[in-house]
């Protein structure tokens, strides 16, 4: 018998599990599953989840719970967030899950996202800094996260995403334009929260995109997360990156190293936000975390 718990985070984009041993040291991963099922790919305000959205995930979270049973693990929590938590079929969806698998799949709301995935980031974050603002790019939104000393000053999750951009807008230049306005109100809500935001905190990515533009700084092969864990990469080669892979078509990039099958039409809506934000506030490096939401979900297995 083992004292092993189980994570799933079930992204808009990405479906991810985790086995980990815990102790009072944190988690040590055993075992990490990951699969792009775009669960909010064909999402529609008026329908929701597509059919052919939910069978991809139903099918992805099946899997997941063979894995679970195999290891006989008992403490299990799963989470899903943006495309199930707006849609209007994601309750239907949820009740499934549950039928088929087991999974008790529990949507939660953008401050608990952030929440959690804070607790994960400083699970295995390096820095020194007491000031941090954690960037989460995800499918459907993308929260930021203050904090001081590992407490959480300001949450908020804002509506873009790299799903939700990528299909609801035609360039480049309008996801920009989309993207410029909900950090307006970023910028204003901080700035009521009394809260003031400089190049002088360090900025840590997690999720995805950060992850992405590592393993591609980093010419990766296969993913390896320890080195993409608490590596950095400058605004200047953020840029670089940008640069490259918009002159590329999303069937180019995939010979681009480090960029996973599935993301390849995506990643430009994640540079985009990573990029605005850095700008608009003076960050001239991004900390990549490999560890995040999954990683809290983990930490917090067992609580009420």
């Amino acid at each position: 018998m083992n004292d092993y718990c189980a994570a799933i985070d079930f992204g808009t984009n990405t479906a991810r599990l985790l086995i980990a041993g815990r102790s009072l040291a944190g988690i040590t991963p055993v075992r990490v599953e990951r699969e792009i099922v775009r669960i909010g790919g064909g999402f529609t305000d008026r329908y929701g989840l597509s059919v052919e959205a939910m069978e991809r995930g139903l099918a992805c979270l099946q899997t997941f719970s063979a894995i679970i049973s195999d290891y006989g693990i008992k403490q299990v929590r799963a989470s899903a967030t943006s495309a199930v938590r707006d849609a209007v079929n994601g309750p239907e969806f949820v009740d499934k899950v549950f039928q088929d698998t087991g999974l008790r799949l529990v949507v939660i709301d953008g401050n608990e996202e952030a929440r959690l995935t804070l607790a994960g980031v400083l699970s295995a974050l390096d820095s020194g800094s007491e000031a941090l603002a954690v960037l989460d790019v995800g499918g459907g939104s993308t929260e930021f996260t203050v904090s001081s000393r590992g407490i959480p000053l300001f949450v908020t999750s804002m509506p873009i995403g790299v799903v939700r951009l990528t299909e609801g807008f035609t360039s480049t230049e309008s996801m920009t334009e989309r993207v410029r306005i909900v950090i307006d109100q970023l910028e204003k809500d901080l700035c009521s929260a009394g809260i003031a935001v400089s190049g002088d905190f360090e900025l840590v990515g997690t999720a995805g995109t950060a992850t992405t533009i590592a393993a591609i700084k980093l010419e990766m092969e296969e993913y390896d997360y320890r080195s993409v864990n608490n590596s950095t990469v400058s605004r200047e080669e953020i840029g670089g990156i940008f640069q490259r892979l918009s002159q590329l078509t999303p069937h180019e990039r995939l010979a681009v190293k480090g960029l996973e099958k599935g993301r390849e039409d995506l990643i430009i809506a994640g540079l985009i936000i990573i990029s605005a934000v850095m700008d608009r506030f003076g960050f001239k490096r991004l900390k990549i975390s490999d560890f995040g939401l999954l990683e809290g979900l983990a930490l917090s297995c067992g609580e009420s």
